[in-house]
């Protein structure tokens, strides 16, 4: 599909987070990304058709050669580099690394550099560097692949093919490697003209990385480590006067950037300004293994860079690699109710070096596992959903995972949500509800952890409420709590959200840990049930998930919710040994929901309302998706049937809006209904108007889950964990 405000005009310039046109893709100019841009000498524009003569003579190719860019399964809205934790979330904000920087999911530039020497000729891959007395040539970008936990690119220039892959591991069932706070940035480089070719690779990052305020001072060091059979230089860099569990711009504004190269023949490395170190490195072929004795000193004063520089040789058709990782290292990690937590990885390794020395002498072995990882959700998600829906499953779960961490708490693992990109809370209910598939189909026991801290406060911390509580703290990293009951109330929303995860859990974790479980916890899952017996088959004017719409009365889709929370505790109790409770939930909630068609239906007949006393309306009810999850089967076939023909009366280019009052909607909600509705052609829209969303919307940034059905433009939010809702579809079935 071809826009005509984005067919073939050359270059293209873009501002700010917007990235690309629908159908195309452009690599920026010089001077589009900063100040400091790079002098290229030329640029690939790659429309769907073709690319410009000056980028194909660029790439060492005739002016009439053709070199189209191959997104394999998808033109992700931001390209997912390091994205690993909530401190750990670098993304490339278009699809052109050759002059553009590299961001945090703010936007706030975290530089890293990319160059390879070919025969002595310096090409740009990555980043947008300005040096001094040297131009540097563009590369050709062959190919991106998307995986589920890996981002490669495929560059070509004269005859060597550079292949660049960011692996942010996602390591199920596995909480010693899940705890680790890196990721991998490895290059492979081949001859693919039959000939021999002297390459050199250059890589570096910028302090920017550490804190979001340039004029920070910060200080660094660099050391050999060797440890678990493998040795590593390392580089690492931290803010000089450190503010602990304190943010700046959602950044950490304590902790260190970890950047490691494993040893080889031919590495060098060097910290310095930016204008001493790139240049160096091409004037004399290696770097000056030093480090710049002007510490600490801000960020932007003369820009200290952490650079590793590889001499590779002689370079045939047998691969060489580089091996890198970026990482960010704290303790503690939050501290909840007042007392710091430790990172779960200290429970594994004394120090951040050895933990790093693990994390590069299992490189391989890790890779082996990602790809067998993101064979797997390939593969399921296109039986279920087909290819669109396997390429979005592919964009989605580094955002989701990456926006949790594990620490440890008396001993005992814990894992913690940040609501990203809203209000920044602490382990919000209503953020972790709508990312739960993710880690109900990759994971349960990791839902298990997130469930741990939100059950542990409401027993234990202090909660003075009947219902659930909204969050954990209002600003990450801080799990404060409320006592004083000041929050952002959600009642019925957030009692309903943990019953469901909860009976999702236990649904998918083993018999003997379900049962344990759910008595364990059931004197609070009783009472927020018993909570919604008295409350929710009428909502009153109460906040929901959705806040930015504003409070609502007599919800529809905030009853239904409810409703098949009490359902859910039926089948919590049933676990806890309580027969007795089990019959009664199950019984109201047959009985609310039979009430609840007949005050939802709107007096057309052909669809249900936004609430009860709104005739005319209608909204998305996704809520419906967790009666499937749970197999309660309590909304009647035919409700869900006609529902999903009346969707199809109201779609958009880009998706069906979240109600009747706006045009925009919700990608997580839609494809949680795309799960509930998976027997009904409305299902299969939803999962191609997302699709094609994310593939050609001029917003250019991590995957966001607000956007607008007509304009095609993010409406908010992004990089958000709620993007898990993706698995949806993946997620029923999964349960014991």
């Amino acid at each position: 599909m071809t826009d005509p405000q984005y067919s073939r005009r050359g270059l293209l310039r873009w501002s700010g987070a917007a990235g690309l046109g629908a159908a195309g893709l452009a690599l920026l100019p010089p001077g589009a990304a900063r100040a400091d841009a790079p002098d290229v000498a030329s640029t690939a524009a790659v429309t769907d058709a073709a690319v410009t003569a000056a980028g194909a003579t660029a790439a060492g190719q005739s002016a009439g050669t053709v070199l189209a860019t191959e997104f394999d399964p998808i033109r992700p809205p931001a390209v997912p580099l390091a994205v690993r934790s909530p401190y750990l979330s670098t993304w490339l904000p278009a699809d052109n690394p050759a002059g553009t920087w590299p961001t945090f999911w703010t936007g706030r530039t975290t530089a890293m550099t990319g160059i390879a020497e070919i025969d002595g000729v310096p090409f740009l891959f990555l980043g947008a560097p300005n040096i001094s007395g040297h131009v540097l040539r563009g590369t050709a970008l062959r190919r991106l692949t998307t995986t589920a936990t890996k981002s490669r690119f495929l560059f070509e220039a004269s005859g060597v093919e550079l292949t660049l892959t960011f692996h942010s591991p996602v390591e199920p069932a596995d909480l010693r490697r899940q705890s680790v706070p890196l990721s991998y940035v490895t290059a492979d480089v081949r001859s693919t003209d039959g000939g021999s070719h002297q390459v050199r690779l250059y890589f570096d990052i910028s302090g920017e990385w550490v804190h979001a305020d340039s004029g920070t001072p910060i200080r660094w060091s660099q050391e050999q480590v060797a440890d678990s059979g493998t040795a590593l230089t390392a580089l690492s860099f931290t803010p000089d006067t450190p503010r602990v569990l304190a943010e700046n711009g959602d950044m950490a504004t304590w902790g260190s950037i970890v950047w490691s190269a494993t040893n080889r023949s031919g590495l060098t490395w060097q910290i310095g300004a930016d204008t001493a170190v790139r240049p160096a490195a091409l004037n004399d072929g290696r770097l000056g293994n030093s480090s710049d004795s002007d510490q600490p000193r801000p960020i932007d004063d003369n820009w200290p860079v952490f650079a590793f520089h590889f001499d590779l040789g002689s370079v045939g058709r047998s691969t060489e690699s580089a091996v890198l990782s970026v990482g960010h290292v704290r303790e503690p990690a939050l501290s909840y109710l007042g007392t710091q937590l430790p990172p779960l990885w200290k429970s594994s390794w004394s120090s951040w070096q050895q933990m790093a020395a693990f994390f590069h002498a299992d490189a391989a072995a890790a890779g082996r596992r990602g790809d067998a990882l993101d064979r797997r959700i390939r593969e399921e998600a296109t039986a279920v959903g087909g290819e669109r829906y396997a390429a979005l499953c592919a964009i989605a779960l580094r955002q989701a995972y990456a926006g949790t961490e594990l620490v440890s708490r008396d001993g005992q693992p814990w894992a913690f949500l940040k609501e990203i990109s809203s209000d920044g809370n602490v382990s919000t209910i209503d953020v972790t509800y709508p990312a739960m598939p993710a880690f109900a189909y990759t994971d349960p026991e990791y839902l298990g952890l997130l469930l741990a801290p939100m059950l542990d406060y409401a027993e234990h911390g202090g909660w003075p409420k009947t219902f659930a509580e909204h969050d954990l703290g209002s600003s990450y990293p801080n799990a404060s709590g409320h006592n004083d009951g000041n929050e952002e109330d959600m009642p019925i929303e957030e009692s309903a959200n943990i019953l469901i995860m909860s009976a999702a859990y236990a649904a998918r974790t083993s018999g003997a840990k379900a049962r344990t479980f759910a008595a364990a916890h059931y004197p609070i899952l009783k009472q927020w049930a018993d909570y919604l017996v008295d409350n929710t088959l009428d909502p009153g004017f109460q906040n929901q998930t959705d806040d930015f719409t504003g409070f609502i009365g007599h919800s529809a889709n905030l009853a239904l919710k409810g409703i098949i929370a009490v359902g859910a505790a039926g089948q919590l109790a049933a676990l806890a040994g309580r027969t007795a409770d089990a019959d009664h939930y199950r019984a109201v909630s047959r009985d609310y929901i039979s009430q609840w068609v007949g005050l939802a239906q709107d007096a057309s007949g052909d669809h249900l309302k936004l609430a009860y006393d709104q005739p005319g309306t209608w909204s998305l009810k996704y809520n419906g998706y967790p009666d499937a999850l749970l197999g309660l089967g309590l909304v009647p076939k035919q409700v869900a049937a006609q529902e999903a023909a009346w969707y199809l009366t109201q779609v958009n280019q880009y998706g069906v809006p979240l109600d009747v009052r706006h045009s925009y909607t919700k990608g997580d909600w839609e494809m949680w209904t795309a799960a509930w509705l998976r027997d009904h052609p409305v299902s299969g829209y939803l999962v191609d108007a997302l699709y094609a969303f994310a593939h050609t919307s001029p917003s250019r940034v991590p995957f966001t889950d607000w956007y607008d059905t007509v304009t095609d433009h993010q409406s908010g939010f992004q990089a958000r964990p709620v993007i898990g809702g993706v698995f949806a579809l993946l997620s029923l079935g999964q349960a014991r």
